[in-house]
């Protein structure tokens, strides 16, 4: 029997999660979420420090990588994607940026009408239910519960006031009016558990009649009818079967497996397709280029007193730490990936920040692994914002089982190697103020040795990875070269639509959990619209 929804949602992630419930509250539609992996549930996935415990996990975890990059020292780099309902939201640090105004108000000037701060304000808001909202920049009553970092150890002060020794003002909400300076992270965390897209989004309609939840499938291609998305081809358990749409298919899989499936169904550049095997159906030249994400050094300290996560987590301390949170939800397991963010300005004559700090009293040798140091330390991510350097994501072959070829073209451009090191340079002077003194042993990584620009760039190349925010590959615009339109369709193909992180023209100023968010609420509305 032929199985036919209103709306297909290809991927159970972060945007599929609120498509699935913005899409069937009224009822009137019949609505398919598909996931290829399981059911996003994990004694770690709740626990925030799980996070640790996921990243290399095949269960929860695509676990893709890149190709051997000159600019990276020909490296391969590991890169951490959620598997499962909830998607990276199962596996990733928690913190929550929204972004700069003017991320989104560059958007609109590129053509993608509706995008501007003004216009996606509204569906931010309508994202988030943060305790301190205040204001008309923030707002309570939305699915996902958000707050500030709960514990505060004194050695995240003590670097706050670092910052502001070095000039820096201290920000206290940086989605508010300003995102300069330094302050304590914001987290999609509620008493102490993390909260997924899963949780906040779908677990509450999980029993709506109208959606059907399909776990461990796989879509393998989109089914068209001339010009037409008409279903979708998937794999589960073992099986091949086809379900159709009357309406639309929705792409909600990510900068990776957005293109992958676009170009496995020949919608693509047909120089990729051919070189791939795969017949054209649909010449789309933007798919699988503008990939976009954010590339991180760690820089790590040694730490003169024992109150860091490396000798909290071993021994009597970690069983002493389990039962405070088994008792009360607090202490060292609610933390994820940062304490204290900094944004910072490199240049007197930029308009917003352009490098992020993620301080965490935690140091270890490597950053895909995250296994903690023995001695005390503390570490210091430090990120360009808006990176102009471009990558790729490309199939090599048809088949949805083969990972598709990750290119991220790394530090290619003069200023994206120019942020990078007066970002590492800046974060250096802010450690050297004196309310670290207390804190501060000697400098691990890369070390007092570093001192010119050059030994700079070199530590870059040789440390760097993505911090997990790839986007860009179904890139939106008004031009003939962008994937989807300012309302989410494929451009020449109907009733199919990309509503993901892939869709951004550019990267935004900080984590990019946030605007995925928001780009399935107003996404969710601009489907709605149409149907009404």
């Amino acid at each position: 029997m032929t199985e036919i929804y209103d709306y297909i949602i290809v991927g159970g992630g972060t945007a599929g999660c609120v498509l699935a419930n913005r899409l069937t509250a009224s009822g009137k539609h019949r609505v398919a979420l598909i996931e290829a992996g399981g059911d996003g549930q994990s004694h770690w996935v709740n626990v925030p420090a799980g996070f640790s415990k996921l990243l290399t996990n095949p269960r929860h975890n695509w676990r893709l990588i890149s190709e051997p990059e000159e600019a990276t020292m020909n490296r391969q780099i590991a890169i951490p994607k959620g598997k499962g309902l909830g998607g990276s939201t199962l596996i990733n640090g928690m913190i929550y940026v929204r972004g700069q105004p003017q991320d989104f108000d560059g958007w609109a000037q590129r053509g993608c009408t509706g995008w501007g701060f003004d216009d996606v304000l509204p569906y931010f808001k309508k994202v988030e239910d943060y305790d301190e909202a205040s204001g008309d920049l923030r707002a309570r009553g939305g699915p996902l519960p958000l707050t500030k970092v709960q514990e505060r150890p004194e050695i995240g002060r003590a670097f706050i006031n670092a910052a502001k020794a070095a000039g820096h003002p201290e920000n206290d909400d940086y989605n508010g009016a300003s995102q300069d300076g330094f302050g304590y992270y914001q987290v999609n965390q509620k008493n102490g558990r993390r909260v997924s897209a899963a949780a906040a989004y779908l677990d509450p309609i999980r029993k709506r009649p109208n959606l059907a939840v399909l776990t461990g499938a796989q879509a393998s291609r989109i089914l068209l009818d001339g010009a037409r998305a008409v279903g979708v081809e998937l794999r589960q358990g073992g099986t091949i079967r086809q379900i159709h749409s009357k309406a639309e298919v929705i792409l909600a899989a990510g900068a990776f497996h957005s293109p992958q499936l676009l170009e496995l169904s020949g919608i693509g550049d047909p120089e990729v397709l051919r070189t791939a095997g795969v017949e054209v159906t649909h010449a789309a030249p933007g798919v699988g280029a503008n990939y976009i994400d954010h590339y991180c050094t760690r820089m790590n300290w040694r730490v003169t007193q024992p109150v860091t996560l490396n000798e909290m987590t071993r021994g009597l301390s970690l069983v002493k730490s389990v039962l405070q949170y088994a008792l009360t939800r607090k202490g060292i397991l609610t933390y994820g990936t940062g304490l204290v963010h900094g944004f910072m300005r490199t240049r007197p004559d930029i308009e917003g920040p352009d490098v992020q700090l993620f301080f965490l009293h935690a140091s270890y040798a490597n950053a895909a692994e995250r296994t903690l140091d023995k001695a005390p330390g503390m570490t210091i991510g430090v990120t360009q914002l808006r990176p102009e350097s471009r990558g790729t994501v490309h199939i090599a072959a048809p088949g949805i089982d083969l990972a598709p070829v990750i290119c991220p073209n790394f530090l290619s451009t003069p200023e994206d190697r120019r942020a990078m090191v007066d970002g590492m340079k800046l974060t250096r002077e802010v450690v050297s103020q004196s309310p670290m003194d207390p804190f501060r042993g000697a400098e691990l990584s890369p070390g007092e040795a570093c001192q010119t620009d050059a030994d700079w760039l070199q530590f870059a190349r040789d440390n760097g990875q993505t911090i997990y925010h790839a986007s860009g590959t179904c890139r939106m615009g008004a031009d003939d070269a962008s994937v989807v339109d300012p309302s989410l369709k494929v451009r020449g193909v109907t009733g199919l639509r990309v509503v993901d992180a892939s869709i951004m023209p550019t990267i935004v100023s900080g984590n990019t959990q946030a605007a995925v968010f928001m780009i399935a609420e107003k996404g969710a509305d601009l489907i709605l619209s149409d149907a009404r």
